[in-house]
């Protein structure tokens, strides 16, 4: 269960490693910032943003990473070039940390990648993302590597097939427009598309699919189906909701995730701890199969839980 045949790729984006075999490393966590609707725009985004409010977020993001181990990211969510280039410089001033460019549209993602370039920053963000629905994927390929992209997720769907299987065919379709377009990445992870809550199973096995085939780290987005589930809020209210929706970023850690997209930075205080208790379990259960420990020593299993490794390291 917690040991793949292929051999696993292990990516490194501005310093933070994930992928490998189950337990290795810690799930990534990469909480969005500037989206629709953040709570940092005063009112309509040409207004500006909260600053104070947005260096807040990232700080305590950066805060919760430390104490528990699990590595996070920030997915920069822009509707132009121009917001690409503020948004940038202004988490960039703040943290360390890695990010992605998101967009909707292919024009604003390359103009977030050429300043990326522009400003040297390419090893710490991933282009988020090539798609199956882009109608000209090839071009969009052939730009980002001659801009020099170097990282890259792959968002893999099959409208025809919305079961597993249909990931593999949307990863398959991509895979080979890369090829036709002659690029090569250094890093390639595959998010397998979030339907709702309870579909988020099929990422995880369609995930392990993809593992088992390519090697590749995975990812996927729990957060789409916990935030579309509104029912859940007109039920329990805020604290039964937040429940759900920790409790769903938490089971896609325990299961093939490598990288969750976990919804909006003011939810990082919920989330990590979440987070960091799942990849402790699925550690746990990696050396009762095996008799591995994890190979990165910032993990949650050993950064929350010392005296109980040393008991696991006497049974070696």
């Amino acid at each position: 269960m917690f040991r793949f045949a292929t051999e696993q790729k292990v990516c490194e984006v501005g310093g933070v490693k994930f992928g490998g075999q189950p337990g290795d490393y810690p799930t990534v966590v990469c909480s969005s910032i500037f989206q629709k609707g953040d709570r940092v725009f005063k009112g309509k985004r040409k207004e500006g943003f909260d600053e104070q409010l947005a260096e807040e977020l990232l700080r305590t993001q950066d805060k919760l990473s430390e104490e528990t181990g699990v590595p996070g990211m920030a997915d920069i969510v822009a509707n132009t070039g121009e917001e690409f280039q503020r948004y940038i410089d202004f988490v960039t001033s703040v943290s360390e940390m890695p990010f992605c460019i998101d967009a909707w549209v292919m024009k604003d993602k390359l103009e977030g990648a050429a300043y990326c370039a522009d400003k040297g920053l390419l090893d710490r963000m991933f282009y988020n993302s090539l798609t199956v629905w882009e109608k000209d994927l090839e071009t969009e390929i052939r730009e980002i590597s001659q801009t020099g992209v170097k990282h890259v997720l792959l968002v893999s769907f099959d409208a025809a097939d919305q079961m597993p299987s249909g990931r593999i065919k949307g990863t398959q379709k991509i895979l080979d427009a890369i090829d036709k377009a002659g690029a090569e990445f250094e890093s390639i992870f595959v998010d397998t598309s979030v339907m709702n809550g309870p579909a988020t199973a099929f990422c995880s096995i369609a995930n392990r699919m993809i593992k088992e085939k390519w090697g590749f780290p995975t990812a996927s987005a729990p957060s789409n189906g916990s935030y579309m589930w509104k029912k859940a809020r007109e039920l329990w209210g805020f604290k039964g909701w937040s429940a759900v929706d920790a409790g769903l970023e938490a089971l896609a850690s325990f299961a093939y995730h490598d990288m969750i997209f976990s919804g909006p930075m003011a939810g990082a205080t919920r989330i990590f701890p979440a987070v960091a208790m799942a990849d402790a379990f699925l550690a746990s259960a990696v050396f009762a199969e095996t008799k591995r420990l994890p190979r990165d020593q910032n993990h949650p299993l050993y950064k929350l839980f010392p005296d109980f490794v040393e008991k696991l390291k006497s049974i070696l």
